[in-house]
C-alpha cells in the first residue's frame, strides 16, 4: 500500500492523502490549504494527481481544513462515493457551501478594489453552484458500520471526539495475501469537552496515522481556560468594549456559547449582549439539534431538563441576515461578537475587524489555533499593523489568545492515543501538524519505543 502526503503535512491545514492499493486509490480527507496567498491559490487550485482516477474518498469530519475542497475534486472529475458519518455529512454540505457564498462574496468586494486601481478580476475559487454537487456523492455510514470503499480494504469510522460527526478511520487491509489494519486518526478530541463523547483509542493496528497539532503542548485544564475567558470578557466589558471573537462555526461556537450560557446561568457576569454572526453556525445548530444520539450523558440531561447549553439563553442571539450584521458596526455599547472565519481568512468576521481593531477599549479574543501566514496568526503574533481587504489598519485592540480552549487533544493525550496503538504497531506517521508540534512528540514517543516514528514532507510516497 502506497500512500502519498498531498496536505497537512509539516503544517496543520490542507488534509489530503492518497492510498494506492489493489490498484485502486482512496483519497482521505480533502481539505482546503491556508497559508501565503499564492502558495493557498496554487495548492487549492491544482490536484497533483487526476482526481476522475480516484475511485473513493473517506471524510473524518466537516471542518473546512478537511472538507473544504470537496467542490473543487468534483468539479475536476471526482465521481466516486464520499464516506462519512451522517452527522458529518450534513455538516460539510453547509460548510463547503457556506464556503463557496463566501468566496463569492470575498471576491466581488475585492474586485471593487482592483477595479478602482485598474486590475483585472480574480475568480473565486469555487461557487455555491459548485459546492452543491458534492452532496449528492456523500455516503453515510455509522459509527463502527463496516463497509467496502475499495477492493481489498473493508473499513469502519469510530467516534474521534473532535466536533460532532467526527470520526477516526479504521482500515482493513488485505492486499498480495498480506492482511493489516491501518488507522487514521483524523483529529483527535480532547476528554470531557462539553457536548461531544471521548475519542475511541486505536484497537490494534500496524500503522499508525495520527495528527499532532498540540504536541509540544500540555493542554491547560478547561477550567482554567473557562476562568481566563471570564475575565477576559468582564474586563473588556468594563472599559466598554466589544471583544470579538474568530471562531470555527463548527463546535468551537457552540462551546463558547455554552461558555457563555454558564456565565449568565451563574451570574459571573453582567448581562451582555452576545451575537453569534454567522449563518453557517445557526445551520450547524439545527444539525446539532438532529443529531442529539451523539452528544455525552452530561449534555443528554440537559436536553431533558430542557437547558441546552448551546442554543438558549436570554441575551443570545444569532445573525443571519447582512444588514443585522452590519448594524453591529453602529452599536457601541459592549458586546460579544462571535464569527467565522476561526483564522479571519475570509468572511462576516473580517469586517467586525476592520471596524474594531483600532478602538483600545476593544479585544480580540484568539481561541484556536492559527495557520502561520493568516491574518488570525498574525493577530496571535500581537503585530501592530494588519492588513484586511487590501487596506492597512493599526492594531490598538487588545489580543487575548486562549489556548486551553482547543478541541484537539494536547501532549499527553496524543501520547495516551499513542500507547494505546502498542501492540502489533509497526509504525506511526505523523500529519497534521507543525515540526514544533511533531519534533517534541516524537521523541517522546521514541523515548518510550512506540515504534519508529515517520514525519513526511508534502509530496512524498510512502509504502507501508
Amino acid at each position: 500500500m502506497k500512500i502519498t502526503f498531498y496536505g497537512a503535512t509539516r503544517t496543520v491545514t490542507g488534509s489530503q492523502y492518497l492510498i494506492q492499493v489493489n490498484g485502486q486509490r482512496l483519497l482521505l480527507e480533502c481539505g482546503s490549504f491556508q497559508g501565503p496567498r499564492q502558495e493557498t491559490a496554487n495548492r487549492n487550485h491544482t490536484f497533483q494527481y487526476k482526481p476522475e482516477g480516484v475511485e473513493a474518498a473517506i471524510l473524518s469530519h466537516a471542518h473546512l481544513d478537511h472538507c473544504g475542497n470537496l467542490p473543487n475534486l468534483v468539479k475536476n472529475g471526482f465521481h466516486g462515493p464520499i464516506f462519512t458519518t451522517e452527522a458529518s455529512a450534513d455538516i460539510a454540505d453547509l460548510v463547503v457551501r457556506d464556503s463557496g457564498h463566501i468566496q463569492e462574496a470575498d471576491t466581488q468586494f475585492v474586485n471593487k478594489k482592483r477595479q478602482q486601481c485598474g486590475e483585472p478580476p480574480i475568480e473565486p475559487l469555487y461557487t455555491v453552484e459548485d459546492a452543491a454537487q458534492v452532496a449528492g456523492l456523500f455516503n453515510q455510514v455509522s459509527y463502527n458500520q463496516t463497509f467496502e470503499p475499495i477492493q481489498g480494504v473493508t473499513a469502519r469510522l469510530v467516534d474521534a471526539g473532535h466536533i460532532l460527526g467526527s470520526a477516526a478511520v479504521v482500515l482493513d487491509v488485505e492486499e498480495h495475501g498480506r492482511k493489516f489494519r491501518f488507522w487514521y486518526s483524523g483529529d483527535i478530541g480532547r476528554r470531557h469537552l462539553p457536548l461531544l463523547n471521548d475519542p475511541v483509542l486505536p484497537e490494534f493496528p500496524d500503522f499508525l496515522m495520527m495528527e499532532c497539532t498540540y504536541g509540544d503542548k500540555l493542554h491547560r485544564d478547561l477550567e482554567e481556560a473557562y476562568d481566563e475567558f471570564r475575565n477576559t470578557v468582564l474586563r473588556t466589558f468594563q472599559r466598554g468594549g466589544k471583544i470579538i471573537i474568530p471562531a470555527f462555526a463548527i463546535g468551537r461556537t457552540q462551546e463558547l456559547v455554552y461558555f457563555l450560557n454558564r456565565l449568565e446561568t451563574e451570574h459571573e457576569l453582567p448581562a451582555i449582549p452576545v451575537y453569534v454572526d454567522s449563518p453557517l453556525a445557526v445551520a450547524t445548530t439545527r444539525v446539532f439539534m438532529d443529531h442529539q444520539e451523539l452528544f455525552d450523558d452530561e449534555t443528554q440531561k440537559f436536553i431533558r431538563e430542557g437547558r441546552h447549553p448551546a442554543l438558549n439563553f436570554p441575551t443570545l442571539k444569532y445573525i443571519q441576515s447582512v444588514d443585522e450584521s452590519k448594524a453591529l458596526n453602529y452599536q457601541h455599547q459592549p458586546m460579544v461578537i462571535i464569527s467565522a472565519s476561526g483564522m479571519a481568512e475570509s468572511g462576516r468576521i473580517l469586517h467586525h475587524l476592520r471596524n474594531n481593531i483600532e478602538d483600545p477599549r476593544n479585544t480580540i479574543l484568539i481561541v484556536s489555533w492559527q495557520a502561520p501566514d493568516t491574518l488570525g496568526r498574525r493577530l496571535a503574533e500581537q503585530a501592530s499593523e494588519v492588513r484586511i481587504f487590501g487596506e492597512t489598519f493599526r492594531r490598538k485592540a487588545e489580543v487575548v489568545t486562549i489556548g486551553g480552549l482547543s478541541a484537539h487533544a494536547g501532549q499527553n493525550e496524543l501520547m495516551q492515543y499513542a500507547r494505546a496503538a502498542k501492540g502489533r504497531l509497526k509504525q506511526i506517521l505523523l500529519v497534521h501538524g507543525e515540526p514544533k508540534g511533531a519534533f517534541p512528540l516524537r521523541e517522546l514517543m521514541k523515548e518510550e519505543q512506540l515504534a519508529p516514528v515517520a514525519y513526511p514532507d508534502y509530496l512524498e510516497e510512502m509504502e507501508v
